[in-house]
């Protein structure tokens, strides 16, 4: 490829790969006035954990009178965690995460919901688009493993990711009057 046109490519579809970013850095597709308009802004949060960050990137819908969990995303059936591109965590430490053992690292986060427990899958997939969840990605799974889910007396407008210290740290999800706690417990 001549290098006039692979400077015409890039510049006709611009994305931010995670290995031009500084470590830790959430990573996006698309330029800035693209981010702006978007209706799922972009958020991260994050915790230092023994001088170490723990670092969670995702996208934040509004349910907008819509049901969500449930509903656009139904049971069953595998979901990003969040809009966009796939919800991503960042350890500076080997943990496990939903019980799955993971090194230091970036992954992206996948759940499959029930009513009453959710399916957490930890991937090693973290630069592609958040859909389809198919195949192709089921099969970089590092691992799965199960949380409860708790029901909220009122409810989440935006999907809201937290970090919460521990032990262990909790990553945790709240979407409409949905909370669900996903353990990361350090390793080493």
């Amino acid at each position: 490829m001549r290098p006039t046109l692979l400077v015409a490519v890039a510049a006709a579809f611009p994305v931010a790969l995670a290995a031009q970013a500084p470590a830790g850095a959430c990573t996006h597709r698309g330029t800035a006035a693209d981010l702006a308009q978007r209706p799922s802004p972009l958020d991260s949060v994050q915790l230092t954990v023994d001088g170490g960050t723990i670092k969670v990137c995702y996208g934040r819908p509004s349910a907008r009178g819509r049901v969500m969990v449930g509903g656009v995303n139904p049971f069953g059936q595998p979901w990003r965690l969040g809009a966009n591109e796939p919800t991503r965590l960042t350890l500076p430490f080997a943990a496990d995460v939903a019980g799955v053992h993971v090194e230091p690292g970036t992954y992206s986060l996948y759940v499959v919901p029930q009513a009453t427990s959710w399916e957490v899958h930890v991937n090693k997939a973290v630069d592609r688009w958040g859909i389809p969840i198919n195949a192709q990605v089921e099969a970089q799974d590092v691992g799965k493993g199960t949380v409860p889910v708790e029901a909220l007396a009122q409810p989440v407008e935006q999907l809201t990711l937290s970090l919460v210290a521990g032990p262990p740290v909790e990553l945790v999800f709240t979407w409409e009057k949905t909370r669900v706690r996903i353990p990361i417990k350090k390793t080493s």
